[in-house]
């Protein structure tokens, strides 16, 4: 009863949220300098965090300053706010995140580019825009598993989005993400979206959850350093996999 009674109340505080952020983007986003638009995104996402039940711990240093493109294993819903409020970075998305409700025009306002994964030629084009945002000096965010899992593994990463770091000879960071229960600080998997499980499934279980940390392991930045895109991605996975672990 008790586990239903707050998984309740933050969800409304949640939907409260949600469309205070939706309404501070279609009414003051156009008003704000990139710089406050990005500072904004990441106070909405710690307190959302919070409202969740889920305090942020960093280790490690995010990039300070791009070009970067940081590289994280994926486990849940959670990540996205998880990571923007550590270091606001813009993410690269499946494109159907776009038509979202509410979700979308947030994702949208917080700088998400759009990608049709099922199609080699919008990937050619993701490329060359991720390459040009990368030349602008900001900092870009992917999770190269292509999907979730269930925070026991790591799946193969996919190489095809590091060739805009290569290209641009830009910094790649991994990151290691996983969430604890704060008691206890073992692995909690609440948060946990896969498989045939539904997203308002994993939300309420995460919202009925005691106390959440979600630990995220900054790695130190590298470059490709004259491997190809399948080498490093090898190389970075491995280092992703210690990084969540540690």
């Amino acid at each position: 009863m008790l586990r239903a009674v707050r998984a309740i109340w933050r969800g409304f505080r949640l939907l409260a949220h949600a469309v205070h952020g939706l309404l501070t983007v279609l009414l003051r986003f156009p008003r704000l300098a990139p710089g406050q638009q990005q500072a904004r995104v990441q106070a909405w996402s710690l307190r959302m965090l919070a409202i969740a039940g889920v305090t942020l711990e960093v280790r490690g240093q995010p990039a300070t300053v791009g070009p970067a493109l940081m590289v994280a294993n994926h486990i849940s819903w959670l990540d996205i706010p998880a990571l923007h409020a550590g270091r606001y970075c813009r993410f690269i998305s499946k494109s159907d995140v776009k038509d979202w409700p509410i979700v979308g025009t947030l994702a949208t306002a917080a700088g998400t580019l759009y990608i049709e994964r099922a199609s080699r030629r919008d990937s050619l084009r993701m490329v060359r825009s991720m390459l040009e945002a990368l030349q602008e000096r900001e900092v870009l965010a992917v999770f190269p598993e292509g999907t979730t899992g269930d925070g026991r593994g790591l799946l193969p990463f996919h190489a095809n989005l590091l060739q805009a770091a290569i290209a641009g000879d830009a910094p790649v960071q991994p990151v290691g993400l996983r969430f604890v229960d704060k008691a206890s600080g073992r692995i909690s998997y609440a948060p946990s979206y896969i498989g045939d499980e539904t997203l308002l499934g994993s939300i309420w279980r995460t919202l009925a959850a005691p106390p959440i940390v979600a630990v995220l392991h900054y790695g130190e930045p590298e470059k490709a350093d004259g491997r190809d895109r399948r080498a490093w991605s090898q190389h970075l996975h491995a280092r992703v996999d210690e990084l969540r672990k540690s």
